[in-house]
């Protein structure tokens, strides 16, 4: 594992010069676009993938991140 990676991500305070280079949004994909395919687990640690989620719902929201 990647512990300066992991200490960068976990960054001290909430200033532009920290949490700036977490902020890719043009690598993104475009609203109405798909997402990459990749594995997600629920709270039960259930495997399943976007892609089983998104085949049985209109629209899919995927939230990474903190809100702490």
């Amino acid at each position: 594992m990647d512990s300066d990676l992991i200490q960068r991500y976990n960054y001290d305070e909430f200033v532009p010069e920290k949490f700036g280079p977490w902020m890719r949004f043009l690598e993104s994909p475009a609203v109405g676009q798909k997402g990459p395919d990749f594995p997600l687990w629920d709270l039960e640690e259930n495997e399943t993938s976007l892609s089983a989620i998104w085949s049985q719902n209109a629209y899919t929201i995927v939230e990474f991140g903190s809100f702490t």
